[in-house]
């Protein structure tokens, strides 16, 4: 349904709203100072009310560039077949938001995603035209993400890759017959040929400009000599590109998208488990050597046969523990496989998933922490990489105690029930799964549930009934 004589408020309102429904909340990764006669900077800035790496809170406009679509997703609320309010811009209008809000200091990027109005060439060619147009006209600097419509043009991607800061393309199911089930216009085949072509693109920008995988892994624990990303593997693929690729990496000065690609999956609305989403998560990261793989709770906003009933609970603890699993595959050195299998293929979502493989592998604990390896302190559950490289550091001067791992930030909660400091435990207790599931589950019962009800509280006012069975007394003044 298209209003006519929209407004650009009109439309704004309704196309920021269609867009909250897209998940990239994450640090941008791209680093490019501010430069004279032009608007803003991308200095690892973040996305939505995220934190960059130097500690700022970054605010984006988050906002499709049209939520009118040819395609009948029945999980999407934009589906052709919804009788929603429909909004375009133009390239025109949408340069000026993002301009006028980066002015009045609202904003300082911008994300920008569509539904697919025509079709994918078309949509693509207008988010570049807007693109386009806010790099070269309005000499906008600031940091930009953009998804890419699968089925459009190849050279319209990759001359979108020199102008954007970050790109993705939704998976947006783990399995092809579960996107063949609720969306049966789109092929995971459709959805992997532009993210194999990005990766290959940004491999061949690499090469261009002297950089290597090897070179990548100085970025934290994301190469991990055990972890799922092999630096050999990802050197031989680099090796094997052409030089230059397609010409277009050596012959542009732009970087060609320098905060790397991601995508998003729902997890909810089919019956996919835990083991499913994290293979599907490992094997993306392993062959595209994605920055991150976004999960989206399923929000049932369609009725429909297909779908979960209406009134089906957000997985929103779900979610919290896939992402945690993310992290545990990115920077902490394990595998799907170790996580979950197929005899036990989801995590309990009353506990952290480093909690949940600890409990499953207790012959491999105590450990001690004077002389435990760095690899096996980041498999403790309270420690990260921070604290487990502060402990190795530390101990070369002095015997550790758990008076020092807490001044190193260790968390103790649940560090304790796994670690020894000079042979002794914290507090004489039992290596036993059941009791120390029940402990766990009961320290981390509040935060679980506030994760899992978002908006199960509310503040008490003097104005509200709070849904009272009885109205209120009503006082009568003395006589």
């Amino acid at each position: 349904m298209v209003l006519n004589n929209q407004t650009l408020n009109d439309k704004l309102n309704i196309l920021a709203d269609a867009a909250k429904y897209d998940v990239a909340c994450t640090s941008s990764g791209s680093d490019r100072r501010g430069e004279k006669g032009k608007l803003g900077n991308a200095v690892s800035a973040g996305i939505c009310h995220s934190f960059g790496a130097d500690g700022r809170c970054i605010s984006l406009l988050k906002v499709l560039f049209s939520n009118e679509c040819i395609y009948d997703c029945k999980y999407c609320t934009n589906r052709a077949a919804n009788d929603n309010p429909r909004a375009t811009f133009t390239p025109a209008e949408l340069c000026t938001l993002v301009i006028e809000f980066y002015r009045r200091n609202y904003i300082e990027g911008l994300f920008l995603s569509s539904g697919v109005c025509k079709s994918p060439e078309y949509t693509m060619e207008q988010i570049y035209q807007t693109i386009y147009m806010l790099r070269n006209q309005y000499n906008f600097n600031g940091y930009i993400h953009v998804k890419a419509i699968p089925g459009a043009p190849d050279e319209l991607i990759e001359k979108l890759g020199f102008l954007v800061d970050r790109m993705s393309v939704n998976l947006e199911l783990p399995t092809e017959e579960s996107l063949q089930k609720l969306a049966p216009h789109k092929s995971h085949k459709t959805i992997l040929k532009p993210m194999g072509r990005i990766a290959s693109r940004i491999s061949d920008y690499r090469l261009s400009i002297g950089r290597s995988a090897a070179m990548e892994r100085s970025t934290g624990n994301r190469y991990l000599p055990n972890s799922i990303f092999n630096p050999q593997r990802l050197e031989q693929k680099n090796s094997l590109s052409p030089p230059g690729g397609t010409g277009l990496a050596r012959t542009n000065n732009a970087p060609f998208i320098p905060a790397g690609q991601s995508t998003q999956m729902i997890i909810g609305a089919t019956p996919e488990n835990d083991y499913q989403l994290i293979t599907a998560t490992q094997q993306l990261y392993q062959q595209y050597d994605l920055k991150r793989v976004f999960f989206s709770a399923y929000i049932p906003l369609n009725e429909d046969s297909a779908l979960p009933s209406t009134d089906t609970a957000v997985p929103m603890l779900r979610e919290h523990r896939l992402y945690q699993a993310d992290w545990l595959l990115r920077f902490y050195g394990f595998n799907a496989e170790e996580l979950l299998s197929t005899d036990k293929p989801n995590f309990n979502v009353q506990l952290d998933p480093k909690c949940d493989w600890a409990l499953r592998h207790l012959e491999t604990f105590p450990v001690e922490v004077n002389t435990a390896s760095y690899d096996m302190l980041l498999r403790v559950p309270g420690l990260g990489p921070r604290s487990a490289m502060r402990i190795v550091k530390a101990r070369r001067y002095s015997h550790l105690d758990f008076p020092h791992l807490k001044k190193m930030g260790v968390v103790l909660k649940r560090a304790k029930y796994f670690l020894t400091c000079q042979g002794k435990q914290m507090y004489q207790m039992r290596i036993e799964e059941n009791f120390i599931t029940r402990q766990l589950i009961g320290e981390e019962y509040k935060t679980n549930w506030d994760i899992d009800n978002p908006q199960s509280y509310q503040q008490l006012s003097l104005f509200d009934d709070m849904k009272l069975a009885q109205p209120p007394l009503i006082e009568r003044p003395a006589l």
